[in-house]
């Protein structure tokens, strides 16, 4: 009998660049950001903030990132689930849970490894700057 799971996990140097790429991704867009990626377990793997993003962007860029790796969707498609499905609508008074555009999962070979939030835009220029960072450190999106 197996008593153990290997799990895959975004490592630091690829957190950091995924980070780096965020936070010029939402220069370009013209927005500050609070930049966060989490592990596969949803801990805090790296973080940034610029420096005219409001304080409140650094506690929504995690909890996109949480929200994002959760169950591997992103933020804007648990927007729909939490409007549009009664048996998961409760899930959106979870404390952590953010159904807004802006969180990705981050996935390498079909596996979830992490996933990123960035909040500072409204919902589209967040969700943009994470599919720009994402595409330019070469993860795929998610179907």
């Amino acid at each position: 009998m197996t008593k153990s799971i290997a799990t895959a996990s975004i490592n630091r140097e690829t957190a950091v660049a995924l980070i780096d790429a965020a936070i010029a991704a939402a220069r370009t867009i013209g927005i500050p950001a609070a930049v966060a990626v989490v592990d596969a377990t949803g801990n805090l793997r790296a973080f940034e903030r610029t420096d005219d993003a409001p304080f409140l962007t650094v506690d929504v860029a995690i909890d996109k990132a949480w929200s994002s790796a959760s169950f591997g969707y992103p933020t804007h498609v648990w927007n729909d689930y939490v409007s549009n499905d009664p048996k998961v609508a409760p899930l959106a008074y979870r404390p952590r849970m953010v159904a807004v555009g802006g969180g990705y999962p981050i996935l390498d070979d079909g596996k979830l490894i992490g996933g990123i939030g960035i909040s500072g835009g409204n919902y589209q220029q967040d969700q943009d700057a994470c599919v720009e960072a994402l595409t330019k450190i070469g993860f795929e999106l998610p179907a």
